[in-house]
C-alpha cells in the first residue's frame, strides 16, 4: 500500500464515522506535506470519494455512515475550493449537471471546482433538472461544453432522451457533450453508445481531456440513441 493509499484510508475512516475534528486534521497534514488545493481534489477527496460510493454500492457501507462520509467531504471540498487558484480565463462555458443525489453532485462540485481552475466559465446546475429546462439553457446561453458528470443509472434514459433531441434539433450545433463519472465509469462504452463527444473518468481527467480536445466529436456512426426511433420514420 502506497504513502497515499495510506491517506486515503485514513480519511475514509474519519469520514464514515463523521469525525470531524479527525478529517480536518488529515487534511491539515496533507496541506502541510506540500499538498496543493488540485492536489487535494485529485489524490485525497476524489478516490475517498469513490471508496465511499463502490463500498456503499455494494451494500458494505450503511446509510448513515455513507450520509455522514458525504456531507462531511462536501465541507472539505467546499473549504478547499478557495484555495484553488484560477489560471487565465479560456474563453469556454460550460454548463453542468449532474444526478439528483446529494452524493452525485458532491462528486461533480469536484469536477466544477477544477474546471474553474483551469479557466473555463462554469454554471453548475446540479442534478434533478427537467429536459426542457436544460434545453431552453442550451439554446439560449449556447455554452461551448454541455457535461453530465456522476449520473447515475436512474438518469440515463432522460439523458438519452436529451443527446437525441440536442442532435436532432441542431439546438446548439457548435455544442460538446460531455461526460464522466459515476454510471459511465461503470460502463465500459456507454459514453459512445448513447453519442457523447467525449468522456472521463475523474475531475483530473475531464480537465486534461476538455484542454487537449476542445474540437472533439463523435462519429455520427457511433451513436444508437434515436436510431431505432428514425429508422422507424423513414419506413412510414
Amino acid at each position: 500500500m502506497t504513502e497515499q493509499d495510506v491517506l486515503v484510508e485514513r480519511l475514509f475512516e474519519t469520514l464514515i464515522g463523521g469525525d470531524r475534528p479527525a478529517a480536518r486534521t488529515v487534511v491539515a497534514e496533507t496541506i502541510g506535506a506540500g499538498g496543493t488545493a488540485e492536489q487535494m481534489v485529485s489524490g485525497l477527496f476524489w478516490p475517498a470519494y469513490e471508496l465511499i460510493e463502490r463500498l456503499y454500492r455494494a451494500d458494505q457501507l450503511s446509510k448513515l455512515s455513507h450520509h455522514m462520509a458525504t456531507r462531511l467531504l462536501r465541507v472539505l471540498v467546499d473549504q478547499n475550493a478557495a484555495r484553488l487558484e484560477r489560471h487565465a480565463p479560456r474563453g469556454r462555458r460550460v454548463f453542468a449537471l449532474c444526478g439528483p443525489r446529494d452524493s452525485d453532485e458532491l462528486g461533480a462540485q469536484m469536477a466544477v471546482d477544477l474546471l474553474e481552475q483551469a479557466g473555463y466559465d462554469v454554471n453548475f446546475a446540479g442534478g434533478g433538472i427537467a429536459s426542457d429546462e436544460i434545453m431552453a439553457q442550451v439554446q439560449e446561453q449556447q455554452p461551448h461544453v454541455l457535461l453530465l458528470f456522476a449520473s447515475g443509472a436512474n438518469d440515463l434514459p432522460q439523458i438519452r432522451q436529451l443527446i437525441d433531441t440536442l442532435h436532432e434539433i441542431g439546438a446548439c450545433p457548435n455544442l460538446q457533450i460531455v461526460v464522466g463519472g459515476g454510471v459511465f465509469n461503470r460502463a465500459d462504452g456507454l459514453a459512445e453508445e448513447i453519442g457523447a463527444d467525449l468522456s472521463a473518468s475523474t475531475p483530473i481527467e475531464l480537465v486534461q481531456t476538455l484542454i487537449r480536445c476542445p474540437a472533439q466529436r463523435g462519429q455520427l456512426s457511433q451513436r444508437t440513441v434515436g436510431r431505432k426511433r428514425k429508422s422507424q420514420r423513414e419506413a412510414a
